[in-house]
């Protein structure tokens, strides 16, 4: 019963899910029949635009409509062909393509395979000093992504900073956001750490987060992307408000913010009797006088025939007879027409020269070579000493990086209509959290009242996986038979428990007299066999009727069983019984024999 109850409440489960599954599937349905209940829904979320609470450094929206403060670039790239080195890449202020939310506006790169530059200045630079550093901003790859990126950089606070000229090598401090090529899907935190000794600059890579990135890159929903800079040297990198990678600005990046206190001397040169050998060939070895290196490593296998039906005459491969030139085939600019080949039909068994197959020599040794022994000279991979890094430092507060005054996005994609909005760069996590609520969480709030149901999904992967509707069936149809295995169980042990308690003739015992009646009955049987037939219809007619009496059905082999053991039981317990047959016995002197016969009757009854 508790295992039944077990299978009961899984069923019930199932029926449960499959009940969300069929409504999610009317209300999408419903929804999607009347698709102005979109619009109607976005019309009655009250848009405003977001607004700042507390200090910020930097914010845009766009809803404005109008690129103002932002600056598109006239540089050109260097090393590369004068016709790709511009920055002509086009960018638009637009509503999103899905889920549109009226009045909310984004900047969305348009073009493709062109380089696109566009920047704007901060309210003031933001110093690194005493309070973190709050970066966000929103991305859709409204098209998906092919190759490109949709990171920006945070331009260093030089005398030389100009707009205009923004182009890829332009100095930065750091550079954050997503960037894919082929299936390769990354999340960039870079910075720039400035040597204190020879004041040159290194790039600083985060590990790569431990998350699939690729569903950010492909479901065309808008990301919420953040980096958090703590002055304690720690960051964070958030997307959609979840962490997705974090650690320590000292540990977690390569290269390591302090170069190793020792390197290898540039000068050190390995010595000429230097044996880097671990091992080499015995000199003391011979090679066998039955070495024969002449032997080809195959041979041509000489039992083999060539197959019945082979036809050396005819070619592999032939014209096709149904291919007929194209129409607009020009013979004086694209040649002479020739159909394409196809595989010859007559070559089932062969066509061509026919010549035995190769196989492996047995007598094949190759080329000998002595045996390998340990070098006894063997002094190990030479290396060169170290000597004192000149240029060691240690800077245990990295986050002390150079201070940036603009914001800008310098990109090349081969996909078009990236989305980007509401960019915040703040010092405190709940200013930006307030601000995301106002922005980003409206688009979640719209995307995911039209996001099709559970039953929909189910239903559109059927399209390109068929196998699918067993795995629903099944799914289906268990939680049924496993209420029907539940509800109607099979009543044999019921009909057990009632044949322990009813009491039948065939367990009364037998007096004296009922034994000799049978003795004479028996041998009455054997002096007229003619009429064996009719007195066995007789006796099984006494059999049914008693049947009848005692017990409508019939019985199995395990009821005989149990009742065999009750008159086990009901003779052990009446010795009255006992000696009544134990008298019938010594009457008839027959010994065994009429012993045998009541044996005999009762299978036959049974």
């Amino acid at each position: 019963m508790r295992f039944q109850g077990f299978w009961l409440c899984l069923g019930l489960l199932f029926i449960s899910v499959n009940a969300e599954f069929m409504d999610d599937s009317v209300e999408m349905e419903d929804f999607d029949e009347n698709s102005e209940e979109t619009d109607e829904l976005s019309s009655e979320i009250k848009y405003k635009t977001p607004q700042p609470v507390g200090e910020v450094y930097f914010t845009e929206t766009f809803d404005s409509g109008r690129l103002a403060g932002w600056v598109l670039s006239k540089a050109k790239k260097d090393d590369i062909d004068a016709e790709i080195s511009i920055y002509d890449g086009r960018w638009e202020i637009e509503e999103l393509k899905e889920n549109r939310i009226p009045g909310d506006r984004g900047l969305v790169l348009k073009s493709r395979a062109k380089h696109h530059a566009i920047s704007a200045v901060l309210a003031k630079p933001f110093i690194f000093a005493d309070k973190p550093l709050v970066v966000q901003y929103e991305v859709n790859f409204q098209d998906g992504i092919d190759c490109g990126g949709a990171y920006i950089k945070l331009l260093a606070d030089t005398d030389g900073l100009n707009l205009e000229n923004f182009y890829d090598k332009t100095s930065y401090t750091i550079m954050f956001g997503p960037d894919k090529c082929g299936e390769d899907y990354k999340l960039h935190f870079i910075f720039r750490h400035k040597h204190p000794k020879t004041g040159v600059f290194e790039e600083k890579h985060a590990k790569p987060p431990d998350v699939d990135l690729k569903r950010f890159f492909t479901d065309r929903k808008t990301h919420l992307y953040t980096l958090v800079m703590n002055p304690d040297d720690t960051f964070e990198v958030l997307i959609d408000q979840i962490v997705v990678n974090k650690g320590s600005l000292l540990e977690d990046v390569v290269p390591p913010i302090n170069p190793p206190k020792e390197i290898e001397d540039p000068t050190d040169e390995k010595p000429d009797d230097w044996d880097e050998r671990a091992k080499i060939p015995d000199a003391s070895a011979v090679k066998p006088e039955d070495w024969d290196e002449s032997e080809p490593p195959q041979i041509v296998d000489s039992s083999a025939v060539k197959p019945d039906g082979w036809l050396d005459n005819e070619p592999e491969f032939i014209p096709d007879p149904n291919a007929e030139k194209p129409f607009d085939w020009n013979e004086d600019m694209d040649g002479e027409w020739e159909a394409p080949h196809i595989s010859n039909p007559a070559c089932r068994i062969g066509c061509g020269e026919w010549s035995p197959p190769m196989i492996d020599n047995p007598k094949y040794k190759g080329i000998w070579r002595p045996p390998m022994i340990d070098n006894p000279n063997y002094q190990g991979i030479w290396s060169p000493r170290k000597i004192p890094n000149p240029d060691y430092f240690e800077d245990n507060h990295p986050f002390l990086l150079t201070s940036f005054r603009a914001l800008g996005l310098e990109l090349w994609s081969m996909t078009s209509d990236i989305y980007f909005d509401n960019f915040i760069i703040c010092s405190e996590k709940e200013v930006a959290d307030r601000w995301a609520a106002d922005g980003w969480g409206m688009k979640i709030l719209i995307e995911n009242a039209n996001e099709p149901s559970i039953f929909k999904q189910l239903m559109s992967a059927t399209e390109q996986r068929p196998w699918l509707w067993f795995i629903y069936l099944l799914t289906a149809a268990l939680p049924i038979a496993l209420i029907g295995s539940f509800c109607w169980p099979r009543k044999v042990k019921k009909k057990y428990e009632d044949v322990a308690f009813e009491k039948l003739d065939i367990c009364k015992p037998q007096t004296k007299g009922a034994l000799e009646q049978e003795v004479k009955e028996e041998k009455a049987a054997l002096e007229k066999p003619v009429d064996l037939e009719e007195e066995k219809k007789q006796s099984d007619g006494e059999i049914v009727e008693k049947e009848e009496e005692g017990e409508p059905e019939e019985k199995s082999e395990e009821e005989i069983e149990i009742i065999e053991g009750q008159e086990e039981g009901n003779k052990s317990n009446k010795s009255g019984s006992e000696d009544e047959m134990k008298e019938a016995d010594e009457s008839t002197g027959s010994g065994d024999g009429p012993i045998k016969s009541v044996r005999k009757r009762r299978v036959r009854k049974e």
